[in-house]
């Protein structure tokens, strides 16, 4: 009986001590390691809000790694990521994935933001509308001489990061594209790339994630500006005057303006009061929207400020 006793003591001490090391393990708000994924069109946004955060926090640790939108909400499904910054909810066939797992999640949307169109100095013509996008995307316009107030001729290439990327999905689905195999189509492996090849190469168009361009505090951002041109785009298909064109930046998403802007958000799996809930309520009630808005986006929640003024 003794032997007994002392048997299922034993057991209880170290089932208590399994349990007492995995919730020492668990990560919160401050401290532990996580992986993020996001689209790479967000990769300056992403880099800024983790590296901030883990400035305030320096025992926290983001794993960042960065994949087409795709593939991203799938690392996130199979558990191969907490968390991913993408353009889109879930859709229904991958809520059921966190469903059949009974794992509640957390979708928060932080941000508007804009796909930005560039196009190489030499190209003068730096407006376009929403119909003449329509006309390129369905095979219609195949030249830029067939755009209004074109200063060029010949074959235009729509030029996107990757095949699977945010960038490239949003605009399919703005203008309704189902087969792009008779389009002029040039994938790059990523957003700077885009950049590098629209630059030496006068008749490309490239899509770009707006904030790769637009934190006018970032060298960077002066480096891959230069030599280039932000297209203005109107959703009218006749533009009286140059005030109904405009261009991807923060008033214009703001203001909903901008034809092109679309959602951000934060989808995370969170099953406990953890790191990645950290980042999320920074972002959405704390400090982290001024990041956001440094960067050339609409916070969802601007960041309260509070001036006091002495006489």
């Amino acid at each position: 009986m003794k032997s007994l006793l002392l048997t299922l003591a034993l057991v209880a001490t170290v089932l208590g001590c399994n349990s007492s090391q995995k919730q020492q393990e668990l990560d919160t708000p401050s401290r532990g390691t996580i992986t993020v994924v996001s689209d790479e069109s967000f990769r300056p946004l992403v880099e800024q809000l983790t590296g901030t955060y883990s400035g305030i926090y320096p025992d926290a640790k983001f794993n960042v790694v960065f994949r087409p939108e795709k593939e991203a909400i799938a690392m996130m499904l199979r558990d191969s990521a907490r968390m991913v910054f993408c353009t889109r909810p879930l859709t229904k066939n991958e809520q059921a994935v966190l469903d059949g797992r009974k794992i509640v999640g957390k979708t928060e949307r932080i941000a508007t933001d804009g796909v930005a169109l560039i196009t190489g100095k030499a190209n003068r013509d730096s407006l376009i509308t929403m119909d003449e996008l329509r006309g390129l995307f369905s095979g219609q316009i195949t030249d830029w001489g067939q755009l209004k107030g074109s200063t060029q001729s010949g074959p235009v290439t729509l030029v996107f990061d990757n095949g699977n990327g945010s960038n490239i999905d949003f605009v399919l689905r703005t203008f309704k594209v189902t087969d792009v195999s008779k389009l002029r189509l040039f994938t790059a492996k990523s957003n700077r790339e885009v950049i590098e090849y629209v630059r030496q190469n006068p008749r490309a168009l490239g899509f770009i994630g707006v904030n790769w361009i637009s934190d006018g505090d970032e060298p960077l951002t002066a480096e891959l500006s230069r030599d280039l041109r932000v297209l203005g785009v109107s959703d009218k298909a006749n533009p009286a005057s140059r005030d109904e064109y405009f261009q991807p930046f923060q008033r214009s998403l703001g203001l909903q303006d901008y034809p092109l802007r679309r959602p951000l958000y934060i989808i995370s799996r969170e099953a406990h009061s953890g790191l990645g809930g950290g980042l999320i309520n920074y972002l959405a009630r704390d400090a982290g929207s001024l990041i956001v808005e440094k960067l050339g986006l609409w916070p969802t929640r601007p960041y309260n400020r509070e001036v006091y003024i002495q006489k």
